[in-house]
C-alpha cells in the first residue's frame, strides 16, 4: 500500500463529503434573503412560511458542514505535516480569517434567524438572515483564498525551507482567487436553485403545498437561470487564467499532447491515451481552443509535450471530469431556459414530464460541483503547491500506510452513518413541508 495514494484518498473522501453541504448553504442563503425581503415588502404570509421552511433545510446543512469541515483541518497535522510546515504561515492566516470574519458572524446571527421569529422585529430578523447569508459567502472566500494560493502562489518568500508571508494582499488576491471564487459562487447558486426547484416540483406533482411550491420554483428558476448563464462566462475567464498560470493543467483538461505550430482544436469528448498521445474516438472543433485561450484561431496552445513527463497530471481523469462538468453546465442552461419558456407561456406547471426532470435533476449540480473540484485538484498534480512543493514531499514523515487505511475505514463508516442521518432528517423535513398559511390545507 502506498501511503501517498492512501493519504490523498482520505483527503478526497473527507473533502468531497464535506462539500455536499457548503454549496447548498451559500445558495440557500441568497434565496432566504430574497424570500424574506419579499415578505417584508408585501406582508404576504406565504413568503414568511417559505422562509421558515427553507431555514430549516439551511440549518441542517450548516450543522453538517461545520462538523465535517473541522475534520479536514486535523489531516493537515496528521497526514500532511510537511505541507503544514511549508505553508503554515500563509494557510494559517486564511483559516484564521475564515474563523474570525465569517464563522463567528454566521454562527451568531444563525441563532436569531432560526429562533428569533416573534422575538425580534421583522427588520432585525431580516438583518440576521442577511448576515448569515453574508457569513456563508465570506466563509467560502477564505477557503478559496487558501486553495487558490496553492494553485497560483503569490505574496511570499521561501525562507528556511518554508513559504513565509510577505504581502497579505498579494496572497489573498493571487492570480486565480477571483476567478475561482466567482465560479464557486455560481456553482453554489446553481445547486441551491435546482435543489429548491426539484423539491418544489415534487410538491406540485404530489399536489401538496402547491402555491408555496410554485412560488419557490419561480424564485429559484430566476436564480438558476442567471447563474447557469453566468457559469460559461466565468468558466471562460477561469480557463484563460489556467492556461496562463497552469498550462499543464489546461493541456490535460483538453487532452492536448502536442503543441504544434497552428490552431489548436478543442475536443467535445473522447478518450485520451497517454501512450499514443492521442484522443481516441474524439470529436473536435478545429481552432476553438486557440480562440478561447488567445482570442484568435491561429496561435497554438501549449501542449503537454512542453513539460517533463514527471510533471504531467493524470490526463484521463482530468479530461473526463472537466468535460463532464461542462456538459452538465450546458444541461442546466437548457433546463432553465426551457422552464422559463413555458413559464412565459403560462404552462410550466402543467408540464408534468418537465417537473419530473427537475425532481430527478437534483443530484446533478452536486455532481457538477464535485467534478469541477476533481478536475481542478487532480489537474494540479503532481504539485500540492504548484511549481514549488510536490504532493509526495508534503506527507508526514512518520505516518504509515496502515494508519491511514485504518482512518479511511473509520471515516468511511462514520460518514456513511452521518449521510444516512442527514438524508433521513432532510427527507423528513421535506415531507412535512412549509407550514400552512392561515390554516390552509397541506
Amino acid at each position: 500500500m502506498n501511503v501517498e495514494i492512501l493519504a490523498r484518498a482520505q483527503f478526497a473522501l473527507t473533502v468531497m463529503f464535506h462539500y455536499l453541504f457548503p454549496p447548498l448553504t451559500i445558495g440557500l442563503g441568497g434565496l432566504l434573503v430574497l424570500m424574506e425581503w419579499r415578505y417584508l415588502r408585501t406582508g404576504d404570509p406565504l413568503y414568511e412560511s417559505l422562509t421558515k421552511f427553507w431555514t430549516k433545510i439551511f440549518a441542517l446543512n450548516f450543522a453538517l458542514g461545520v462538523a465535517t469541515g473541522i475534520v479536514m483541518e486535523f489531516q493537515f497535522g496528521t497526514n500532511w505535516a510537511s505541507y503544514s510546515r511549508y505553508v503554515g504561515d500563509i494557510f494559517g492566516s486564511a483559516l484564521a480569517a475564515e474563523g474570525i470574519f465569517a464563522f463567528f458572524l454566521e454562527s451568531v446571527f444563525l441563532g436569531v434567524m432560526i429562533f428569533g421569529w416573534n422575538k425580534v422585529s421583522k427588520r432585525m430578523h431580516f438583518f440576521s438572515t442577511c448576515m448569515v447569508a453574508l457569513g456563508a459567502v465570506l466563509s467560502s472566500v477564505w477557503i478559496i483564498v487558501a486553495n487558490s494560493w496553492q494553485q497560483t502562489p503569490a505574496g511570499f518568500v521561501i525562507r528556511n525551507g518554508r513559504a513565509e508571508l510577505t504581502d497579505f494582499a498579494a496572497a489573498v488576491f493571487n492570480p486565480s482567487t477571483v476567478h475561482r471564487l466567482v465560479h464557486v459562487w455560481i456553482g453554489a447558486y446553481i445547486l441551491a436553485a435546482f435543489f429548491v426547484m426539484g423539491v418544489s416540483a415534487w410538491y406540485i406533482l404530489k399536489n401538496r403545498h402547491v402555491e408555496a411550491a410554485k412560488t419557490s420554483f419561480r424564485l429559484a428558476l430566476v436564480m438558476g437561470l442567471v447563474a447557469s448563464l453566468l457559469a460559461p462566462l466565468s468558466g471562460d475567464g477561469h480557463g484563460r487564467n489556467v492556461a496562463q498560470y497552469q498550462p499543464a493543467k489546461m493541456a490535460a483538461m483538453e487532452g492536448h499532447f502536442v503543441t504544434g505550430t497552428g490552431a489548436t482544436p478543442i475536443y467535445l469528448f473522447g478518450f485520451p491515451d497517454v501512450k499514443s498521445q492521442t484522443v481516441k474516438g474524439g470529436v473536435a472543433i478545429p481552432g476553438l481552443l486557440s480562440f478561447l485561450v488567445h482570442r484568435d484561431f491561429k496561435t497554438p496552445v501549449t501542449g503537454l509535450d512542453k513539460f517533463p513527463r514527471a510533471d504531467w497530471p493524470p490526463v484521463a481523469l482530468t479530461f473526463q471530469t472537466f468535460h463532464a462538468m461542462v456538459a452538465l453546465g450546458l444541461l442546466f442552461i437548457l433546463l432553465t431556459v426551457a422552464a422559463l419558456f413555458w413559464r412565459w407561456r403560462g404552462t410550466l406547471f402543467e408540464k408534468r414530464w418537465l417537473l419530473w426532470v427537475f425532481v430527478l435533476a437534483v443530484p446533478l449540480p452536486y455532481l457538477a460541483n464535485q467534478l469541477g473540484w476533481v478536475a481542478a485538484e487532480v489537474g494540479r498534480q503532481p504539485w500540492v503547491v504548484y511549481g514549488l512543493l510536490r504532493t509526495g514531499d508534503a506527507l508526514s514523515k512518520s505516518v504509515t500506510a496502515g494508519q491511514v487505511l485504518g482512518s479511511i475505514i473509520m471515516f468511511g463508516v462514520i460518514y456513511a452513518l452521518l449521510f444516512a442521518v442527514w438524508l433521513y432528517i432532510l427527507l423528513d423535513k421535506i415531507r412535512q413541508g412549509p407550514e400552512p398559511v392561515n390554516g390552509g390545507a397541506q
